[in-house]
């Protein structure tokens, strides 16, 4: 991409992610096991309430093709090829899902140096259309996005934005909902040492009326220890620390209190990621003689744990 724009989805990406990635408060688990021969195997489940739900993904990837495989607990058996720079500049990939005779659906990506368009559509014999498109450079995104029902022949969506980054804060401006939502967002970085930054995202609804707000922070105490905070109008407040432990091996604490439910009040979760690495060396023979090379292989292990009412 360059300095290319971004795709029209990350206008207001970077409020969004300080203001809600990292949090998490179901209980989760996650199991990856990438390689270097291409072939990488993930195992996930979530435990939400008294319902259990997992999947078991393998992803392969062998020059400017990827596919990826998944089966989940409903026996549903998702597949995406996905194919880089087929043409210059150029990203498709073909979607589909097993029983299910109606989910093949074809996505193209289109990266140039001041546009980026992507497109969709669902293979069926009335299909769904989807398009969006950003133009602009690096700093200053325009974009819009629409989505068009064939069988009834009437728009879905549309939505349009404006974004404007800079090294030190990012600003958003998104009309969405066919024009009946108004969404502002912006970041401000404080300190570029310790990665300390505030975020404010904004929405008004004009059918009711209505206005909302969240308002976030992140800090790192040290290289090895970040904290995020969160505070909506509701009342909502969520607070999360993260420690990298060992090098790419994190554990993060999650915990939100809700003054208005007054049944299950505050809920909490805890999350481990950890990432072993070890070696395996192999020989290869050639003309009567041997050669060793090391290859790394590794293995990310996430795990999850939530409460709440307090009680772990």
């Amino acid at each position: 991409m360059g300095n290319g724009p971004a795709p029209f989805s990350d206008i207001g990406k970077k409020a969004r992610d300080l203001l809600t990635k990292d949090y998490n408060f179901d209980h989760k688990f996650t199991l990856t096991t990438p390689s270097d021969a291409g072939l990488g195997l993930t195992a996930m489940g979530v435990k939400k309430d008294q319902l259990f739900i997992g999947d078991i993904s393998t992803q392969y990837r062998s020059g400017k093709t990827t596919v990826d495989v998944k089966v989940d607990t409903d026996y549903n058996v998702s597949t995406t090829i996905t194919v880089n720079e087929l043409v210059a500049g150029v990203r498709t990939s073909f979607s589909f899902r097993i029983p299910d005779q109606k989910s093949g659906k074809l996505d193209l990506q289109y990266l140039y140096d001041r546009a980026a368009i992507n497109s969709s559509i669902v293979l069926t014999p009335i299909p769904l259309l989807e398009l969006a498109a950003a133009i602009g450079s690096k700093e200053l995104t325009l974009g819009t996005e629409v989505g068009f029902d064939s069988a009834s022949a009437s728009f879905t969506e549309y939505n349009s934005g404006i974004g404007f980054n800079k090294h030190d804060f990012s600003a958003a401006l998104i009309l969405a909902d066919k024009g009946g939502t108004l969404k502002a967002s912006y970041v401000q970085g404080v300190n570029p040492v310790t990665g300390a930054a505030v975020a404010a995202d904004m929405i008004h609804r004009f059918n009711t009326y209505g206005n909302s707000f969240t308002i976030g922070s992140c800090h790192a105490l040290n290289p090895l220890i970040t904290i995020k905070t969160r505070f909506n109008n509701s009342g909502k407040a969520a607070v999360l620390c993260q420690h990298e432990w060992r090098p790419q091996s994190f554990l993060t604490l999650s915990a939100e209190y809700n003054p208005k439910a007054l049944n299950a009040p505050s809920r909490g979760g805890l999350a481990s990621s950890i990432w072993v690495s070890c070696g395996l060396r192999l020989f290869l023979e050639e003309g009567g003689r041997g050669e060793g090379e090391n290859h790394d292989r590794y293995i990310i292990i996430k795990g999850t744990f939530g409460c709440k009412n307090g009680t772990v």
